[in-house]
């Protein structure tokens, strides 16, 4: 970056000396000169990648797998995803997913490929993979967003089987909650939350998922920023893409995903726009001691960035063979 600034302050020195022809054969000159510069800082970039909120390793290691076979970016996220969704043990994500307050699983996803196409789904129940069902709302509707009953009508009319989603435990823990009734997000609670993943082929392009059962003992009827477009997760392929964790609100409020890749857009590194987003929340909520959110993203060099606003919050990267967990930086070092 700095060769460049010093190219184009030299352009500039040279132009309030030049005349005519010259002039033009100079910013020729400069244009090819940058333009290469360009292609020679893209052309480092190891694909294909795959990057996740919090330690999922089974689940990078499936959208590697699905990317090691030629498969598209798109392809891997929706199995990546999958992974997780069925993991009756995970109680944030899919089957086994904590309850809302009236005891009823409800599941939030949302999906975007390279070309901007995007689809979601909020407040699905009966369903194991809503990230699937996200991908059949973008794919083969003309709508963007599907809810409730609808959005379960249609997945069981795309061949998508009911299941009960309510597993013992969460049943046990959603009684146990019913005691005291009190309301209050857990901080990185079992240190797993949303799943967004981020993922590269081998191409270059980019696409994202994001899957969750959302907050435990919501309010029922409560979307939090995981299946809305800009807020949970944007994908602009011609500059990169970024998920969300943590407390759904927080995130909707500052648009936090569109705004780290247009932050990138502007030439911000993928940690310089990932601290920035969480520098909005933290100047706008007085109260963000009480509440996590965590943000990844990619740009179209295959850099990554991570930050939170507290500590324990992990990612996982799958990149030049390497599937490994990374703690991320965070903004409240007390």
């Amino acid at each position: 970056m700095k060769r460049r600034k010093f190219i184009q302050n030299a352009s500039l020195s040279t132009f309030g000396i030049a005349v005519g022809s010259s002039v033009f054969a100079s910013e020729k000159k400069l244009s090819s000169i940058i333009s290469e510069e360009i292609k020679s800082e893209n052309s480092t970039a190891s694909f294909p990648l795959v990057i996740a909120t919090w330690n999922v390793n089974n689940s990078t290691a499936e959208a590697w797998r699905v990317l090691q076979e030629g498969k598209s970016a798109l392809d891997a996220v929706e199995k990546g995803c999958m992974i997780e969704e069925a993991n009756a043990e995970g109680q944030s994500v899919g089957i086994g997913g904590l309850p809302d307050r009236d005891g009823n699983v409800t599941l939030d996803a949302c999906i975007m490929d390279s070309k901007g196409n995007y689809g979601a789904v909020v407040y699905l129940q009966n369903i194991m993979h809503p990230i699937s069902v996200a991908r059949k709302v973008m794919e083969d509707t003309p709508h963007v967003i599907l809810a409730g009953k609808g959005a379960e009508q249609f997945a069981i009319s795309e061949g998508f089987k009911p299941v009960d989603l309510l597993t013992d435990a969460s049943k046990k823990a959603w009684e146990e909650w019913k005691k005291t009734s009190q309301y209050k997000p857990i901080i990185n609670i079992e240190n797993h939350d949303t799943i967004g993943m981020l993922a590269v082929d081998k191409n270059g392009d980019i696409s994202g998922g994001c899957t969750t059962s959302g907050l435990a003992y919501k309010m029922a009827g409560r979307v939090g920023d995981s299946p809305i477009i800009g807020s949970g997760l944007f994908i602009d392929n011609e500059i990169g893409g970024a998920t969300a964790t943590g407390l759904g609100e927080e995130v909707l409020k500052t648009v936090g995903s569109f705004l780290i890749v247009e932050l990138m857009r502007q030439g911000k590194t993928p940690q310089q726009a990932c601290e920035e987003a969480i520098g909005r929340i933290i100047k706008k909520s007085p109260n963000f001691k009480d509440f996590q959110v965590g943000y990844i993203a990619v740009n179209k060099k295959g850099e990554t960035g991570y930050y939170s606003i507290h500590d324990g919050f992990w990612v996982t990267k799958y990149q030049d063979g390497k599937n490994e967990n990374i703690p991320s930086d965070f903004y409240d070092k007390k």
